[in-house]
């Protein structure tokens, strides 16, 4: 095994790597927040796609973002990126640690400390058996390595949008989305149709949220329950995380938006399917319960029920504080 290089003087210059889907980035910001803090006099620059600029931005922890648009065939948008990559950065934190970002580091003309798992780099990744670790231990391990030993829960009480959707009542959130894709991830919509009507039934408001294809579930939830409120498609991360302070619980599929919500210190039921495993990339938060079919057609409203109902007897306000605290490094 080769030997892990000695750290060099404290970096001026620092990019952190982080491309991938919405839960990922989710699950990486425990690493961003602790990459500033540990650099509080560093420049650090964010490579990351389109879709997440205005919330790294917003967060605060990052001086600069800039756009991964992923060149395939383009040999001028490879060279800007390689020109981008030796603009001379003391040290990069490859969040990504993908096949893409090592092929970023054989672009780079002089090497800089790199933390990640691409063959000869600096620091290497030092977990070696990935798939068997939770994506949070696993950036958790990654910057012990390189001595950044405290990545708490990430603090996102920045990210707000003024409760751009106040909704009367004690909401519930459902999240009955997933990747187009990945429809093997989706519990039945009729599923949460008849789980809204209950809700309703116990003096709860459901309240939806999703994208353009949640419509469908979205119309049979308002069907089953006439005070759901739809907020399919109208809303963005900050208006989530709003809304997710306010509700006493959510419930929904293995997807992004439940990683933002548990994130918040709501109290949270995901359901998982076999198309994808909770002991790698289950949401993290003070109060996570998890339920797993390997069909979710099989998953009964019943049992979703149960598990709601012990949801529903925690203090999200406590839960929130809990999570709030350990944001904090209490």
């Amino acid at each position: 095994m080769r030997a892990v290089e000695p750290i060099r003087a404290e970096p001026r210059r620092i990019l952190v790597i982080k491309l991938g889907a919405i839960g990922d980035f989710f699950m990486a910001m425990p690493a961003f927040q602790a990459i500033r803090r540990h650099h509080p006099d560093a420049r650090i620059t964010l490579l990351t796609t389109r879709f997440f600029v205005a919330m790294a931005t917003d967060s605060g922890w990052f001086d600069y973002v800039m756009i991964d648009n992923k060149p395939k065939r383009n040999p001028f948008a490879w060279l800007n990126l390689a020109r981008f990559l030796n603009s001379g950065f003391d040290r990069v934190y490859d969040l990504q640690t993908s096949g893409r970002s090592n092929l970023y580091y054989k672009l780079l003309l002089r090497k800089p400390e790199w933390s990640g798992n691409a063959k000869g780099c600096s620091h290497p990744d030092p977990t070696t058996v990935r798939r068997a670790v939770h994506s949070f231990e696993l950036r958790r391990a990654q910057l012990r390595s390189v001595g950044i030993a405290d990545v708490p829960f990430a603090d996102l009480s920045w990210l707000t949008q003024g409760r751009r959707h106040s909704v009367p009542g004690q909401t519930v959130l459902l999240v009955p989305g997933a990747a187009a894709h990945r429809s093997g991830k989706r519990w039945p919509a009729a599923h949460y149709a008849a789980l809204a009507a209950w809700l309703q039934g116990q003096g709860y408001r459901p309240v939806v949220i999703g994208g353009k294809d949640e419509a469908e579930a979205a119309r049979l939830i308002t069907l089953a329950a006439p005070a759901s409120v739809d907020l399919t498609t109208r809303t963005i991360f900050a208006d989530i995380a709003d809304l997710a302070r306010d509700a006493v619980c959510a419930i929904g599929n293995d997807t992004g938006p439940m990683h933002l919500i548990a994130a918040i210190g709501c109290p949270c039921l995901v359901l998982f399917s076999s198309h994808s495993d909770p002991n790698h990339s289950a949401p993290r938060g003070s109060q996570v319960r998890i339920l797993r079919r390997d069909d979710l057609a099989t998953l009964s409203v019943a049992d979703v029920q149960q598990q709601v109902e012990a949801a529903l007897q925690q203090d999200p306000e406590s839960s929130r504080a809990s999570c709030l605290g350990q944001n904090n490094g209490a």
